[in-house]
Protein backbone atom coordinates (compact mmCIF):
# COMPACT_ATOMS: atom_id res chain seq x y z
CA UNK A 1 0.00 0.00 0.00
CA UNK A 2 1.73 3.10 -0.73
CA UNK A 3 -1.07 5.95 0.39
CA UNK A 4 0.24 8.85 1.25
CA UNK A 5 0.18 9.35 5.48
CA UNK A 6 -0.74 13.10 4.82
CA UNK A 7 -3.71 12.40 2.26
CA UNK A 8 -4.89 9.71 3.36
CA UNK A 9 -5.12 11.28 7.04
CA UNK A 10 -6.64 14.40 5.31
CA UNK A 11 -9.04 12.47 3.51
CA UNK A 12 -10.30 10.87 6.97
CA UNK A 13 -10.90 14.55 8.37
CA UNK A 14 -12.52 15.32 5.08
CA UNK A 15 -10.22 17.50 3.64
CA UNK A 16 -9.41 17.40 -0.22
CA UNK A 17 -5.83 16.39 -1.53
CA UNK A 18 -5.38 19.86 -2.81
CA UNK A 19 -6.81 21.83 0.26
CA UNK A 20 -3.02 23.09 1.91
CA UNK A 21 -4.32 25.08 4.19
CA UNK A 22 -3.40 23.32 7.71
CA UNK A 23 -1.68 20.75 6.47
CA UNK A 24 1.50 22.16 8.52
CA UNK A 25 -0.80 21.97 11.41
CA UNK A 26 -1.81 18.13 10.13
CA UNK A 27 1.65 17.39 9.85
CA UNK A 28 3.21 18.19 13.20
CA UNK A 29 -0.01 16.22 14.68
CA UNK A 30 0.52 13.39 12.23
CA UNK A 31 4.52 13.33 13.54
CA UNK A 32 3.47 13.33 17.25
CA UNK A 33 1.46 10.49 16.54
CA UNK A 34 4.13 8.93 14.69
CA UNK A 35 6.08 8.79 17.61
CA UNK A 36 3.75 7.44 19.81
CA UNK A 37 3.48 4.44 17.21
CA UNK A 38 7.16 3.98 17.07
CA UNK A 39 7.16 3.71 21.35
CA UNK A 40 4.07 1.17 21.07
CA UNK A 41 7.18 -0.72 18.11
CA UNK A 42 5.43 0.23 14.96
CA UNK A 43 7.47 1.66 12.29
CA UNK A 44 11.80 2.14 12.23
CA UNK A 45 13.00 1.35 15.34
CA UNK A 46 14.70 5.28 15.29
CA UNK A 47 11.35 6.95 14.42
CA UNK A 48 9.48 8.17 11.99
CA UNK A 49 8.48 11.53 10.69
CA UNK A 50 6.99 13.15 7.84
CA UNK A 51 7.66 16.52 6.20
CA UNK A 52 5.04 16.36 3.08
CA UNK A 53 2.87 14.28 1.36
CA UNK A 54 5.90 11.99 0.12
CA UNK A 55 5.88 10.02 2.59
CA UNK A 56 3.58 6.34 2.68
CA UNK A 57 2.23 4.07 5.07
CA UNK A 58 4.42 1.41 3.99
CA UNK A 59 7.82 3.79 4.18
CA UNK A 60 6.98 4.04 8.06
CA UNK A 61 5.44 0.48 8.36
CA UNK A 62 7.17 -1.52 5.88
CA UNK A 63 5.34 -3.77 2.73
CA UNK A 64 4.18 -5.99 5.66
CA UNK A 65 4.80 -9.88 5.73
CA UNK A 66 3.89 -11.23 2.76
CA UNK A 67 6.04 -8.77 0.78
CA UNK A 68 2.93 -7.19 -1.21
CA UNK A 69 2.13 -4.30 1.54
CA UNK A 70 -0.87 -5.15 2.06
CA UNK A 71 -0.69 -5.36 5.76
CA UNK A 72 -3.59 -5.91 8.28
CA UNK A 73 -2.47 -3.16 10.19
CA UNK A 74 -2.87 -0.77 8.08
CA UNK A 75 -6.24 -0.05 9.01
CA UNK A 76 -5.81 -0.23 12.82
CA UNK A 77 -3.20 1.75 12.52
CA UNK A 78 -5.04 4.36 9.71
CA UNK A 79 -7.73 4.59 12.12
CA UNK A 80 -5.79 5.18 15.41
CA UNK A 81 -3.96 7.91 13.21
CA UNK A 82 -7.43 9.66 12.44
CA UNK A 83 -8.48 9.18 15.79
CA UNK A 84 -5.27 10.61 17.37
CA UNK A 85 -4.81 13.70 14.96
CA UNK A 86 -8.50 14.18 15.64
CA UNK A 87 -8.29 14.78 18.91
CA UNK A 88 -5.48 16.71 18.82
CA UNK A 89 -6.28 19.32 15.79
CA UNK A 90 -10.43 19.38 16.07
CA UNK A 91 -11.76 17.56 18.73
CA UNK A 92 -15.00 17.10 19.29
CA UNK A 93 -17.03 19.55 21.58
CA UNK A 94 -19.30 16.89 22.98
CA UNK A 95 -17.73 15.49 25.76
CA UNK A 96 -18.92 12.42 25.85
CA UNK A 97 -17.65 12.11 22.34
CA UNK A 98 -14.44 12.50 23.26
CA UNK A 99 -14.47 10.25 25.88
CA UNK A 100 -15.42 7.73 23.36
CA UNK A 101 -12.93 8.57 20.89
CA UNK A 102 -10.22 8.38 23.83
CA UNK A 103 -11.64 4.40 24.68
CA UNK A 104 -10.95 3.65 20.92
CA UNK A 105 -7.74 4.93 21.40
CA UNK A 106 -6.68 2.81 24.04
CA UNK A 107 -8.34 -0.20 22.43
CA UNK A 108 -6.66 0.42 19.36
CA UNK A 109 -2.86 1.06 21.23
CA UNK A 110 -3.94 -2.72 22.81
CA UNK A 111 -4.57 -4.07 19.56
CA UNK A 112 -1.85 -3.08 17.87
CA UNK A 113 0.58 -4.09 20.23
CA UNK A 114 -1.29 -7.10 20.35
CA UNK A 115 -0.98 -7.53 16.53
CA UNK A 116 2.97 -6.61 16.78
CA UNK A 117 3.92 -9.08 19.25
CA UNK A 118 2.14 -11.60 16.78
CA UNK A 119 4.13 -10.80 14.52
CA UNK A 120 7.37 -10.31 16.82
CA UNK A 121 6.76 -13.23 18.86
CA UNK A 122 4.45 -15.46 17.74
CA UNK A 123 2.88 -17.45 19.88
CA UNK A 124 4.03 -21.48 19.60
CA UNK A 125 2.90 -23.99 21.90
CA UNK A 126 5.11 -25.77 23.84
CA UNK A 127 6.15 -29.16 23.11
CA UNK A 128 3.96 -32.25 24.49
CA UNK A 129 6.54 -34.64 27.30
CA UNK A 130 8.19 -36.91 26.08
CA UNK A 131 6.88 -39.16 29.31
CA UNK A 132 3.11 -39.03 29.97
CA UNK A 133 3.93 -39.67 33.51
CA UNK A 134 5.44 -35.92 33.39
CA UNK A 135 1.67 -34.74 33.20
CA UNK A 136 0.68 -36.61 36.05
CA UNK A 137 0.31 -34.07 39.32
CA UNK A 138 -1.33 -36.33 41.14
CA UNK A 139 1.12 -39.50 41.61
CA UNK A 140 -1.86 -41.34 39.54
CA UNK A 141 -1.70 -43.79 36.71
CA UNK A 142 -1.69 -41.89 33.13
CA UNK A 143 -5.03 -43.14 30.97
Amino acid sequence: MTDSILLSTKRTLGMADDYVVFDQEIILHINTVLGTLTQLGIGPELGFMIADQTATWEDFIGPGPDGTGNELRYNMIKSYMYLRVRLLWDPPTLGYVITEWREQVKELEWRINVAREDIVHPYVPPPPPEDPIDCLFDGGTPV
